[in-house]
């Protein structure tokens, strides 16, 4: 490190990273997910998630070569600075902050909505404000107890999403499931196209956020080899997952009802075993876990993007202040909850294109993702050319074949999110272009912060 320079405790292992890589984006297994249905029908999505698990095997496949590579807390932003000069790494930093700051307000919404089925007294609204003070203030506290929080909450999570699978098997049927299967459409065809690439939003939900590893790369013992296992133990218990909650959940019933709910599995487990079921009550407490995790995760990963930012002088000095006994970026963690908050009581006055601020949120998020994974890339086989004596513990497999795939996986995504949602884009483009133009010309250092 270069010397002078603010950095983090080193503190995290194989499983703590495992369990943050799984915790950042298993809330999407809970909710999110299911307007996708609404879009494609169950298996229009189906294909869509297809290929959206196959982009995203192949992009963290290759992206663990670069979180190996350069461990920071940047993660996309450092990438893509060293690989493209500022102008690519402000852009990569900020489109990874529409991602992180625009998710955790759907996630913490579904948390609310959640505990409204428990206690319906309880306003959503609050429920989700005060999950976002709570786990704010957790995560200033110290990474090692977030980490380890973070792990044993998306344990549960899995635990209590292969008990729904089991719940609501025996009534599963396969009948109930290809119903309509293309949705609006007949039958496989353009009319079927067309709402498959417009659910690919909603699947890329499935898998959101996991590459926010790479921001707590700086803090982990022995980035090298910890973040590999981690990253790969992932993406594969992601996929899994995603494929049976999906399945089981549709064939229960008439998966229409569920299309546009914040809330799809509860009331999937409710048509199998009543309202009043303990299996019900249990789902509704244990599933929180799951949001919990992602929300607690994402609050991480943001938290950290724009330290890094603020660190290399895009952002204002204040956002890379570090706790002085915690040693967190506790400024930075309240900024970002300033943001979620405020969406969060907007969302029964905000509507763009039709959508509710949910499916809004959940496709803003998806536009700085893919903007992202696209900047990350390039920047790998930038990397692999003007670097190429770099220190690379892990290199990408199958080179340039697997990145190029990703690659073009992620520039299809983009266009067809764009087809579909192109308001929305416009926002989200302007925001970028305006911030980056402003950053650019008011920051002072515009240097790379390690050696």
């Amino acid at each position: 490190m270069t010397t002078g320079v603010t950095t983090l405790n080193k503190t995290l292992g194989s499983f703590h990273l495992w369990g943050i890589g799984v915790g950042l984006v298993i809330s999407g297994e809970y909710f999110g997910w299911s307007y996708g249905w609404g879009t494609a029908g169950t298996l229009g999505f189906m294909l869509a998630t297809m290929f959206v698990a196959l982009m995203y095997t192949s992009f963290i496949f290759s992206f663990t070569e670069l979180t190996t590579a350069i461990p920071h807390a940047g993660g996309p932003f450092m990438y893509s600075f060293r690989a493209l000069g500022p102008l690519g790494g402000l852009v990569a930093g900020l489109a990874t902050l529409v991602e992180f700051i625009f998710a955790p307000p759907a996630i913490a919404l579904a948390i609310g909505a959640y505990l409204n089925v428990q206690f319906p007294a309880l306003s959503p609204k609050v429920a989700a404000v005060g999950a976002y003070i709570v786990f704010m203030a957790l995560n200033i506290v110290g990474v090692h107890v977030a980490a380890s929080f973070e792990l044993f909450v998306t344990i549960a999570a899995i635990i209590e999403l292969l008990v729904f699978m089991g719940v609501v098997a025996p009534a599963f049927s396969w009948g109930n499931f290809v119903h309509d299967g293309w949705g609006v459409a007949p039958h496989f065809g353009l009319e079927a196209m067309g709402g498959i690439f417009a659910a690919i939003p909603f699947a890329i939900w499935f898998f959101l956020a996991i590459e926010g590893v790479a921001m707590a790369a700086e803090e982990a013992k022995d980035p090298k080899r910890s973040i590999p296992v981690a990253y790969i133990a992932s993406i594969l218990t992601l996929v899994c997952l995603a494929f049976g909650v999906m399945i089981f959940a549709g064939g229960v019933g008439d998966w229409h009802v569920l299309a546009n709910l914040n809330d799809p599995l509860p009331e999937a487990m409710k048509r199998v075993v009543g309202t009043h079921s303990g299996w019900l009550h249990m789902l509704v407490w244990l599933g929180l876990f799951g949001l919990v995790a992602s929300l607690h995760g994402i609050i991480m990963g943001y938290a950290r993007q724009m330290f890094a930012l603020a660190r290399a002088g895009f952002l204002p000095a204040i956002l890379g202040r570090i706790h002085p006994r915690f040693q967190t970026p506790y400024v930075a963690t309240i900024a970002g909850g300033v943001v979620g908050i405020a969406a969060i009581f907007s969302d029964d006055v905000v509507s763009i294109a039709g959508q509710s601020l949910t499916a809004t949120l959940v496709t803003m998020s998806v536009f700085g993702a893919l903007t992202m994974y696209i900047l990350s890339m390039i920047s790998l086989f930038v990397l692999r050319r003007k670097e190429p004596d770099m220190q690379r513990s892990y290199r990408a497999p199958f080179y340039p074949v697997l990145p190029a795939f990703a690659l073009s996986c992620a520039i299809i995504a983009l266009a067809a999110v764009i087809f579909y949602n192109t308001t929305i884009f416009l926002i989200y483009i302007a925001f970028v272009s305006i911030l980056s133009v402003f950053f650019m010309m008011t920051s002072t250092k515009k240097r790379l912060p390690v050696s």
